[in-house]
């Protein structure tokens, strides 16, 4: 049977470095006393330095933040429309960044046969996957499907879906595009859970290359693995005001004690400590603490994910994108690993891997 091989991965983010504002900005809209003093905690708490958007952060001379769009007006939040105009503005641009980034030669791009592009922040029509054909130059024959709002996991459907396409058609070349803008998503509220989850996001796309040729991360196998009753842990539903997320500070301990009772499920029965590489999705700090637990890991097994997390934020479907781009760059040939990510459900999306 065919094995498919991610062969290349390139990834962007917008030019601004917003967590910092993002922090004096939300403190603000908090009041004064227990609430306000554990959310500063959390923020010290949460190893993240850097998160990135488009919305360039800008002191006024009060000394409070706004944001280079308007966007966010306290007391004049935008509704979904106005988010999405800024979506289908912001998001071909780092789309182009990212694929330009891939280095696709003349060859490589009349070779391709397929787009794929996830993203749950954001969606018109005709939408970035026409806008990748037209930019690349790509045959507009190519088969283009979107994979939309299924959260944090679905770069791992990606490239599930690839893995099909590259088996079931072994001379296929699969273009997937993973792009998210997290930080247009932002609600008004006093919510301390919204708010933290607020903190964790930002904005960033991945572009890779799925071909059969033996170079880079072969696809091995892939496994959906669910938590019964969880499914009102996380939600994302869009509503006039914009896209609405509730994300529960009960999801870590639901997935540390899933992870103890299938961990061996996921590694198909092997010694999660026999793993050599480990992509994990970092859905934050405490997600990856409760990985690490409930798999029994050594702290370094997730070296990679805690310096996404640290240096970019969770950038949700793109995420797990920058992590295995990270591992693929060091792996050394015939390294077993293992990438997962986390999203509504609460459903991990797994998948084993080896390096070339």
């Amino acid at each position: 049977m065919t094995t498919a091989y991610i062969n290349r991965i390139a990834t962007s983010v917008p030019p601004h470095d917003v967590h910092r504002a993002f922090i004096d900005f939300a403190d603000s809209m908090l009041p004064e006393g227990t609430v306000r003093n554990l959310f500063r905690r959390m923020a010290r708490l949460s190893a993240i330095e850097h998160r990135y958007s488009f919305l360039e952060p800008i002191a006024t001379p009060s000394g409070e933040w706004r944001d280079g769009e308007d966007l966010y007006v306290r007391g004049a939040f935008p509704g979904t429309a106005r988010r999405m105009q800024a979506f289908e503005r912001f998001a071909p641009k780092l789309m182009r960044c990212a694929v330009d980034k891939l280095g696709l030669s003349e060859e490589e791009r009349r070779g391709i046969t397929h787009v794929l592009v996830t993203s749950c922040t954001g969606l018109y029509a005709p939408g970035l996957d026409i806008e990748m054909v037209n930019h690349l130059g790509l045959d507009s024959s190519v088969e283009r499907t979107m994979i939309g709002f299924m959260g944090c996991y679905a770069a791992i459907n990606a490239l599930k879906t690839a893995r099909h396409i590259v088996r079931s058609e072994p001379e296929s070349r699969v273009l997937i595009l993973s792009l998210e803008l997290c930080t247009l998503h932002m609600q008004e509220t006093q919510n301390l859970e919204q708010l933290l989850s607020f903190l964790l996001f930002a904005d960033g796309c991945s572009a890779c290359l799925v071909t059969a040729r033996e170079e880079g991360l072969g696809l091995d196998s892939f496994l959906a693995v669910g938590i019964p009753e969880t499914n009102h842990l996380i939600t994302w539903r869009i509503r006039e005001g914009g896209f609405d997320m509730q994300l529960s500070g009960k999801v870590p301990g639901e997935l540390c004690r899933a992870l103890k009772d299938v961990g061996g499920t996921i590694t198909r029965g092997k010694d999660p400590l026999s793993i050599d590489l480990w992509a994990v999705h970092p859905g934050g700090k405490t997600i990856l603490d409760s990985v690490e637990k409930g798999l029994g890991l050594p702290a370094e097994a997730l070296a990679s994910s805690r310096d996404v997390l640290a240096r970019f934020g969770n950038m949700s479907s793109a995420t797990v994108m920058f992590v295995l781009q990270r591992i693929m760059q060091r792996a050394e040939p015939g390294q077993q690993g293992c990438a997962m990510s986390f999203g509504p459900g609460v459903t991990a999306e797994t998948m084993l891997f080896h390096a070339a």
